[in-house]
């Protein structure tokens, strides 16, 4: 029988919900390289993202009443954000100066393999033929889309896939302290204190503010379209659809950058980077299911 009803109804609004969100992430690196072409700098561009996301999720925890978390748990949330997110971000953001978007986004998402890999190690989680297959396919994945001669400065992959292993962990640390939370006081503590720790480098190295209006543009986007917006549906989308599908919906994400910087950037992929990036996204689908 077909699915009818506010089931169904509830289910699909979830669906869209978590597109929305991929597609706002898969954004984000778009919107930074751009801001770079208008002269800002990874810590400015972060800066402004987390304190302009601070202040509106802020707003939202507010709005809904929603109480701020206490104790080891507040502690636990605040280390993320000032360790987890500033270290993943700093990362991320580096790596888009010395590499294609497409190859950063692609590269982040092997961090779903890396989760696998370190619950084995660490928290004896077993690992199954099915995901070991997914690791192995990532791996391919990943060699094949870098390519033999590499698609940026090797800093910049290198920096792209630290980002990813830094993401894994902190995914790891999150999946022991969120659930003591609500979603979005989490997020709202995650991302204030990440602010408070760029506040301080700025403060000490100085801004690098973007030289033309797009720049400033670009930079409310990265804070308003590609953190806040995608947050907040993904949320949302979770509690409709669990965290299995969300997962396999959240793989639009990097398609979304690769389509974007190809269109908007004038980036070129080759087709042994859509096998490899492909081998990547069917290898986060896996460890998704299983």
């Amino acid at each position: 029988m077909k699915d009818t009803g506010p089931t169904s109804a509830h289910r699909w609004v979830g669906v869209l919900l978590i597109v929305i969100s991929a597609a706002s992430f898969g954004a984000l690196p778009i919107f930074i390289r751009l801001a770079y072409r208008t002269g800002a700098d990874p810590t400015t561009l972060l800066v402004l993202r987390y304190s302009i996301a601070a202040v509106v999720m802020v707003a939202i925890m507010l709005a809904r009443k929603t109480p701020l978390p206490r104790g080891r748990i507040l502690i636990g949330l605040i280390l993320m954000g000032a360790v987890g997110y500033v270290g993943q971000s700093f990362a991320y953001f580096t790596a888009l100066t010395m590499a294609s978007a497409s190859l950063v986004a692609l590269l982040l998402y092997l961090y779903p393999a890396i989760v696998t890999i370190l619950s084995a190690l660490f928290f004896k989680e077993r690992l199954t033929a099915a995901k070991a297959g997914a690791v192995t396919l990532a791996l391919v994945g990943t060699a094949l889309t870098i390519g033999p001669s590499g698609s940026g400065r090797v800093a910049g992959i290198l920096l792209a896939i630290a980002a990813a292993v830094i993401y894994s962990v902190y995914i790891l640390v999150g999946s022991r302290i969120m659930p003591h939370a609500s979603a979005i006081a989490a997020s709202t503590t995650v991302i204030t204190a990440a602010a408070v720790v760029y506040i301080g480098i700025v403060a000490v190295r100085g801004p690098a503010f973007p030289q033309a209006f797009s720049g400033w543009v670009d930079i409310f986007a990265i804070a308003l379209v590609s953190t806040v917006l995608p947050i907040v549906t993904f949320l949302a989308g979770l509690e409709r659809v669990g965290p299995t599908r969300a997962s396999t919906l959240s793989t639009f994400e990097p398609v979304m950058s690769v389509m974007l910087a190809i269109v908007i950037l004038g980036e070129t992929i080759s087709p042994l980077q859509v096998v490899g990036g492909a081998l990547i996204l069917a290898a986060v689908i896996v460890c998704s299911v299983t």
